[in-house]
């Protein structure tokens, strides 16, 4: 939920039970989709444990958003390898996007940066602008700042703008919401807003109810917050490596504390899963639609009922 730090990617790999309480789908069915179907292909530890890097779980998310549209396992290896083998103009329009706006964002240009983003969003609707040109272009940009000369003021840059354009369109957002309340901030320490800004926009549309917190929130206030605003729960959103303290004793204190279920998404909740199931929460990964649907689940059936009349 928060996509704008990215580091090493290839270093980073997740052992199964991982992989499965992100994404939902048991190790017995994901051995399968490997050993059967040859959709995902982990690594081995010298133990003989499967491993699963991010792009795995990209891609296993994407299979269950197939499934869920009623496509057969034996065509999600096509349609996942459709975007680029059979539709290469549609892939060259999205990538000539980010180029774009990286080149504008590289000139520190808000004029070109300004006249790409409205292209995008007057072209196509808006989850698909998000989830094709917003959410691969942070991911680009977190890679090139890590290393690049002036990448720090260019981050600034590039926040400031878009976090305006998303701040607008959360407060101009039609408010017919009625399903669960959702109180949703940063974690401590996170001072990254785009990817919470993100989902809550995507969060709404759902028909979720939001209180948005925003950066850098200290979780000892939450519990009060949830309770004053009748929140159904509690969702934290981080990709900075949080304090020790954090993880290993206030996250434990607000679940105790605030009576509703704490979720916790971004790179966080991949790196530090287990830190994070230990204490009580729940980790919902890094991608906005099946975090949601995760979330869902969790809900009491009083509230999930709430966000199936919202839909």
């Amino acid at each position: 939920m928060n996509p704008v730090r990215e580091t090493n990617d290839e270093a980073e790999l997740f052992p199964i039970r991982t992989v499965s309480s992100l994404t939902g789908v048991n190790p017995i069915t994901l051995r399968a989709w490997e050993r059967r179907h040859g959709l995902i292909s982990p690594v081995r530890s010298e133990s003989g444990h499967r491993l699963y890097s991010r792009d795995d779980i990209d891609t296993i998310l994407r299979i269950t958003a197939l499934l869920d549209k009623g496509v057969a396992i034996s065509q999600a290896r096509s349609a996942i390898g459709a975007p680029t083998r059979h539709r290469p103009a549609a892939v060259d329009i999205w990538t000539s996007y980010r180029e774009r706006m990286i080149a504008a964002i590289d000139q520190f240009d808000e004029n070109r940066l300004e006249d790409v983003y409205n292209e995008v969003l007057s072209l196509h609707a808006t989850e698909i602008a998000t989830r094709t040109v917003l959410l691969p272009l942070l991911s680009e940009l977190g890679r090139r700042w890590e290393n690049k000369e002036g990448g720090v003021a260019e981050e600034h840059f590039f926040g400031v703008y878009l976090r305006n354009k998303l701040g607008a369109r959360f407060h101009h957002r039609r408010r017919l919401a009625a399903g669960p309340r959702l109180l949703v901030s940063c974690i401590t320490g996170e001072q990254h807003e785009i990817g919470l800004f993100l989902f809550a926009l995507a969060a709404h549309d759902a028909g979720f109810q939001m209180v948005l917190l925003g950066a850098d929130m200290p979780l000892a206030d939450l519990a009060y917050a949830a309770r004053r605003a009748r929140a159904d729960a509690i969702v934290l959103s981080g990709s900075i490596e949080p304090a020790l303290a954090v993880l290993a004793e206030h996250l434990p204190k607000l679940v105790a504390e605030s009576g509703v279920p704490v979720f916790v998404g971004g790179l966080n909740s991949v790196r530090r899963h287990e830190e994070i199931v230990a204490a009580g929460a729940i980790p919902v990964g890094t991608d906005i639609d099946a975090g949601l649907r995760h979330i869902a689940t969790h809900l009491s059936p009083e509230s999930a009922a709430r966000a199936a009349r919202a839909r």
